[in-house]
């Protein structure tokens, strides 16, 4: 594991520690996977996002052609 790095250059790192630099870097990912989908929006190019659509919701078929 990663605990003989840690020894070997003098820091010993908590758990709190380890789960606030994860948590940081969720964070960072997080925004720039929304900057990335603003300048989409911006530029006009298709939201590549998965999930529900930000969208209107496709055309539905009229009923009273049935």
């Amino acid at each position: 594991m990663s605990g003989n790095d840690d020894k070997k250059s003098g820091k010993i790192r908590t758990e709190a520690e380890i789960r606030a630099e994860r948590l940081a870097k969720t964070l960072r990912d997080n925004l720039q996977r929304r900057k990335q989908q603003a300048r989409s929006r911006r530029a006009g190019a298709a939201d590549e996002t998965v999930g529900l659509p930000g969208g209107a919701p496709a055309a539905k078929k009229d009923e009273s052609d049935a």
